[in-house]
């Protein structure tokens, strides 16, 4: 079995909200998750009597799905409570039991992101570092080399300067998928959340580290680190809101 015909098998076994982030994998994935069958799939466990009309819709049922699953319009948010001045991101990974890098990161720093990307990267990523959307990056100076054949590792913790409080945002979790087509290796874990928002959960966290081309014995240099929430927080007001409603200690 191909390693296409694996993923076509898989896909249509995942609910929308993996789906998408198979999406935002790589482009191979995105392709073959946008094949209609899958979210035809997801639209007949979410309202089948509208998959037996003998006229298919003028849409694609990707749309479908997206139109009636999530609100027309966007509510706007309330300026949140939270600012990154006073946010501070305690950066740490290893290679095994080793630790290859430890960083503290202002929040205005990973905030303000990777201004320039470094020349001889991919087309792929510098696409995706040049796009409009919002998102969370910093830079590596000096770069680091990481050993993807042992297992690597990372932990994110975030701190208030206004209240001295900690809040876990990924707790020593595995960079466990390589996407070679857009050098970034992935790693996620489950946000914990205040006893305030008992009906929030399942909110992924994901961090990425931004790579060269491949080098030998599996080593990469990393030259850029990206921390997103995918479309649950993808502007700076919703980040904001999402950190705030974190279980700080």
């Amino acid at each position: 079995m191909s390693y296409e015909e694996v993923l076509k098998a898989v896909f249509p076994l995942l609910d929308a909200k993996d789906l998408v982030s198979c999406m935002l994998v790589c482009k191979q994935w995105r392709d073959i998750a946008r094949d209609d069958y899958f979210w035809k799939c997801l639209c007949a466990k979410r309202w089948p009597s509208v998959c037996k009309r003998p006229n298919p819709p003028t849409i694609t049922y990707h749309k479908l799905y997206q139109s009636f699953y999530r609100r027309q319009h966007r509510q706007t948010l309330l300026p949140p409570r939270l600012s990154f001045d006073v946010l501070e991101f305690y950066i740490d990974i290893w290679a095994e039991d080793n630790l290859i890098f430890s960083n503290v990161v202002p929040g205005p720093i990973l905030q303000a992101g990777i201004k320039i990307p470094p020349t001889g990267i991919c087309n792929m990523l510098r696409f995706h570092l040049e796009s409009p959307e919002y998102k969370m990056t910093l830079p590596v100076e000096p770069k680091f080399i990481v050993p993807l054949t042992h297992g690597v590792s990372v932990s994110v913790l975030v701190g208030r300067k206004d209240s001295n409080k900690v809040a876990c945002i990924i707790n020593k979790s595995l960079f466990d998928y390589i996407d070679r087509t857009a050098y970034r290796a992935l790693a996620f874990d489950y946000l914990d959340f205040s006893p305030d928002y008992p009906f929030i959960s399942g909110i992924r966290a994901w961090i990425s580290l931004l790579f060269m081309e491949e080098g030998n014995d599996g080593l990469i240099e990393v030259f850029g680190i990206e921390m997103d929430f995918c479309d649950v927080a993808d502007s700076k007001d919703a980040v904001l809101w999402l950190l705030d409603m974190l279980d700080w200690k």
